[in-house]
């Protein structure tokens, strides 16, 4: 077997056990709310500052890797989302959620987004890199099945402090695997790229912050960057940004007990892993556009029936839903990195932290407005609705991303 899959089974790993902090935002809305009598308002500033600052660190995170190693930069990201989860524990005001969770967290977390899934997969492969993309990003949902029921049961029998305790442990228990197992580069064991032939490690890339804002302005001459990360961002409003932060309040307020509604979000974690490996599969075979316009298409279908699905238990309408979108949940990763390399080739990473920015931007503004909206209307349907509609915007905009000539020409010579 190649050393690539070895490095690809690390960051696998590696991206789960990052992945606890992720899975505690729409856990945490409720008991905050009863604990402190913070609005729901006030709680999703937190929680889209976190998701802001998870977007708008990626690009740089990707510059940092160049210039220190994947190894230096995962390590610190994690200690960083340690330190922050745990020192939520003995907040007692809205504004040290606002320090701990939204920015110490979102520092973290962003330098351990997708970029990094970008990174090792740009690094270590040539052929499968659409396959190991999808399987890198289901790592993400499968954290969340894992972390989502413990986490859940701990803040519904023990409170939320032993969740947060727990997240913290969870991101430092990860920090000395990636140390001692993941390398930076083919090169440094001697080898080539899987599927490719065999390049010197490049040296370390000076001035990471320069890089990466001078790559954004380069990508944002063109028309599919603004695209892409247009259609992005409204990814992230309807899955970070709303499922993930607003669906367990949003199913208690119908009566579903908070357990229940996080194992409903566990089974989306099932489904995702197997829809965003299908999508990596799909990616490497058909166009990338084309995908995201179905999955963006059939995301704001089911976003319209949801409010009407929601009541005080789990039924096989309910589950069908979640299914669905469990499948379609990050599908939309692998084919916009394949984009990202197809148009900007060596600066993709960078240029695909960029666009992970605007998803984790979208999901911000989402994430704040859907609180303020259930605490405005008493409902979230509303937010539903808008968001069912976004998508079908986001399907068209997919449409509209032209390939590159040159590798048009390539797709009808093949």
């Amino acid at each position: 077997m190649h050393r690539a899959w070895f490095a690809a089974a690390v960051a696998f790993v590696t991206i789960i056990g990052a992945a606890a902090f992720a899975s505690l935002p729409g856990l945490l809305i409720e008991p905050l709310h009863q604990e402190f009598a913070w609005s729901r308002g006030t709680i999703g500033f937190a929680v889209s500052v976190n998701l802001a600052l998870y977007g708008l660190t990626a690009p740089f995170a990707a510059a940092l890797m160049d210039r220190f190693g994947i190894r230096r930069v995962v390590a610190l990201a994690l200690t960083v989302i340690a330190g922050g989860s745990l020192a939520t524990v003995w907040m007692t005001a809205s504004w040290q959620l606002v320090l701990f969770w939204g920015v110490l967290v979102g520092l973290g977390s962003g330098s351990m987004a997708l970029a990094f899934a970008a990174t090792v997969t740009n690094r270590w492969f040539t052929a499968r890199r659409g396959l190991v993309t999808g399987v890198l990003t289901a790592a993400g949902a499968s954290g969340q099945l894992i972390f989502l029921p413990l986490l859940s049961w701990l803040v519904e029998h023990h409170g939320w402090r032993p969740a947060s305790v727990t997240v913290a442990l969870a991101a430092l228990s990860v920090v000395p695997f990636v140390w001692l197992l993941l390398r930076d580069h083919p090169a440094d064991v001697g080898l080539a790229p899987y599927g490719g032939a065999y390049e010197p490690k490049p040296a370390p890339v000076r001035g990471a912050a320069r890089r990466a804002v001078t790559v954004l302005f380069q990508a944002a001459r063109t028309g599919p960057f603004w695209l892409l990360a247009g259609t992005f961002a409204i990814c992230g409003a309807s899955t970070n940004g709303l499922v993930r932060t607003h669906f367990t309040p949003a199913a208690h307020d119908h009566g579903m007990p908070v357990t229940a509604a996080a194992g409903l979000l566990a089974v989306i974690g099932v489904f995702d892993v197997l829809g965003t490996i299908a999508s990596g599969w799909f990616t490497d075979r058909f166009e990338a556009r084309r995908l995201l316009a179905v999955y963006y298409a059939l995301r704001g279908i089911s976003l319209l029936f949801l409010p009407v699905l929601l009541a005080p238990a789990v039924h096989p309408p309910m589950v069908f839903f979640i299914v669905f979108y469990g499948l379609d949940w990050v599908a939309t990763v692998p084919p916009t990195i394949a984009l990202c390399r197809e148009h900007y080739g060596q600066d993709s990473a960078i240029v695909f932290g960029w666009v992970l920015a605007s998803h984790q931007v979208g999901a911000a503004v989402v994430a704040f407005l859907g609180g303020v909206a259930r605490d405005a209307f008493g409902s979230y349907d509303l937010v539903w609705y808008a968001s069912g509609g976004l998508c079908a915007l986001a399907a068209l905009m997919a449409m509209v991303i032209r390939r590159r000539p040159e590798r048009a020409a390539v797709a009808v010579a093949a």
